[in-house]
């Protein structure tokens, strides 16, 4: 089969479209065929040498996928071959095929396109795992999502509105923020032009936002525990501001506010398995049912990933950058 590899840390050049083995499904895993992979930021860190996969992982960049079942490994059952399924990866999605573990695969979800399910895995599981399954966001509260216009900003924007949450995004621009009001976004702030902190307090009354979904770390630290509510919950996922901060403990402590930092590529299969298992439950019926939808930016061939990478890093999308095998 043919995948994108990286001989050599770098730039965008560094992904090579190359003829490799094709790998075999082990006990208790499937081999999919892949239609198409999605972008992500972890996949620009793999590409630059600083996000290494996880032991015993696929050497090939891409963190999900969707396609079709070529065949079924030892001790698998409730899988056809031939079903059409989009799945969580810790790595090998940039590739004609990829061996998966069961627990991570998904239905493709009915009226969404076989192309299009590939959006979907990464996406939903993060969000769903930090901010409903971690952070407990409950209707009415207050969610703040920072990347408002990623693609993780566009599915948390929709699932915060679907359980009746009110959802703040920071976002870059105009033009992004009117997407992420179309989305059902209610308070809309600009981070190049506005304190976010003062912005979701002004907008809350002086509450603040009950969750915080962070993608920067270190940057956002000081002024997300200023923008937090009492009993607030700040949810870390990405060091893009960096990864070294000054934290205020007695400001945590007088909100009684909690922080997590978690990642989804290094967990065990077990606790990835108990992740989609609670994704296909409660958010399969929300895409099925026209709540939520995946918001795709644009779709390139597979071989040219190196575009797809570029266009990650100038953040010029909206929602996710999709390949197609």
């Amino acid at each position: 089969m043919y995948a994108i590899t990286i001989p050599e840390p770098g730039g965008p050049e560094a992904l090579i479209w190359a003829e490799v083995p094709d790998p075999v499904p082990g006990e208790g895993e499937v081999l999919v065929e892949v239609a198409a992979a999605a972008v992500n930021r972890a996949d620009v860190l793999q590409r630059q040498g600083f996000y290494n996969p996880p032991a015993g992982a696929s050497p090939y960049p891409g963190l999900e996928c969707s396609g079709r079942i070529a065949a079924l490994g030892p001790g698998v059952t409730g899988w056809s071959v031939g079903d059409e399924v989009c799945a969580l990866l810790s790595g090998g999605g940039y590739a004609q095929k990829v061996a998966v573990p069961a627990g991570q695969l998904l239905p493709v979800p009915e009226g969404v396109d076989l192309v299009t399910a590939a959006a979907l895995p990464e996406v939903t599981c993060t969000v769903w795992s930090n901010v409903f399954m971690v952070s407990h966001l409950r209707p009415g509260e207050t969610l703040l999502v920072h990347g408002g216009a990623s693609g993780i900003g566009t599915m948390a924007i929709q699932l915060g509105k679907a359980v009746g949450a009110k959802v703040a995004v920071t976002a870059g621009g105009p033009a992004k923020l009117e997407r992420c009001a179309e989305l059902g976004a209610d308070i809309l702030i600009d981070y190049r032009e506005q304190d976010f902190a003062d912005e979701v307090l002004k907008a809350t009354d002086g509450v603040g936002a009950d969750v915080v979904l962070d993608i920067m770390g270190a940057k956002y630290l000081e002024r997300n525990v200023r923008a937090l509510a009492v009993n607030g919950r700040l949810a870390i996922i990405g060091l893009q501001g960096g990864a070294k901060g000054e934290l205020n403990l007695g400001a945590l402590l007088t909100k009684r506010a909690a922080v997590t930092a978690t990642s989804l590529r290094g967990r065990p299969a077990a606790e990835k398995a108990t992740i989609v298992a609670a994704v296909r439950e409660h958010v399969w019926p929300l895409i099925a049912g026209g709540q939520v939808r995946p918001v795709v930016d644009r779709t390139l061939p597979l071989a040219d990933a190196a575009e797809g990478h570029r266009v990650l890093e100038a953040s010029s999308h909206v929602g996710k950058v999709l390949l197609t095998a």
